[in-house]
């Protein structure tokens, strides 16, 4: 039995209990594929909207609040607070680094398939805006918590040169057809999606970039991933706080099998 307890969504009580990697409500009886981590966190100017949409209710157990003063300390909380199989809702994908750093001390290699309109490849030199939010997967990359060669960024429409040329020299996989190169070798993934990713009349998102995928075709592609693929984890990040975020949310977690 875990040491972690956590907030049923159906009866409210703080009751559930991991049992392996599954939840179940020991009030309730409800049983759950993941645990949830919420991050209320936005590391860039301006992202309050955005860290506000970490608080959307989905039907998952909530085992964490991670609210730290700095990344440092929002990662080694993450790292340390992680339930088996984590559901992170946050505000900024820099909510997946402490998740990445977690689990790959756990489980190397891990794949990272990351779904993000932006690259998240910039480091604070070459960042046009200096917003941490543009930077988590270069720093798990940096780090040594995943390989280049094992990340798969797919969906990503608006990309720095310098993310361009990082992309290129260090072999990180694009596009949807990156997905299967990506996975080649490696038993357990880790799941980035920021909403971002999808045509934004499909979501309330935090960045809108036109083009996107659409919910059905991201569905589409993570039950493909999930049959593929032991998914040990996953996150969403970039949303607006709008209820109805939720249920798409909610379809797409579902989707790759939490």
């Amino acid at each position: 039995m875990s040491r972690l307890r956590a907030k049923c969504p159906d009866c409210k009580t703080y009751t559930a209990v991991a049992l392996g990697p599954e939840y179940e409500c020991h009030s309730c009886g409800r049983v759950y594929l993941a645990g949830m981590v919420r991050v209320p966190q936005a590391w860039g100017e301006g992202g309050e909207a955005m860290a506000e949409a970490a608080w959307l209710e989905l039907p998952y157990p909530e085992t964490a609040i991670i609210e730290a003063e700095t990344l440092e300390e929002q990662n080694l909380a993450l790292a340390a607070d992680l339930p088996e199989r984590p559901l992170i809702l946050g505000g900024c994908c820099c909510s997946h680094i402490g998740a990445v750093e977690g689990l790959a001390a756990h489980q190397d290699p891990l794949a990272v398939i990351w779904f993000d309109a932006h690259g998240d490849l910039n480091t604070v030199e070459s960042s046009p805006s200096g917003n941490l939010w543009g930077m988590p997967l270069r720093k798990l990359i940096d780090s040594g918590a995943v390989d280049a060669g094992d990340v798969a960024l797919v969906g990503a429409r608006n990309l720095d040169p310098p993310e361009e040329a990082f992309i290129r020299e260090q072999g990180v996989h694009v596009g949807e057809e990156g997905i299967a190169r990506a996975l080649d070798g490696v038993a357990c993934t880790y799941l980035a999606f920021d909403v971002d990713v999808l045509e934004p009349s499909e979501l309330s998102v935090f960045m809108p970039e036109p083009g996107g995928l659409t919910v059905a075709d991201a569905e589409r592609i993570l039950q493909e991933l999930s049959g593929r693929t032991n998914v040990i984890g996953a996150g969403f990040t970039g949303a607006g706080f709008e209820p109805a975020n939720a249920a798409p949310l909610a379809r797409l977690a579902a989707a790759v099998g939490l």
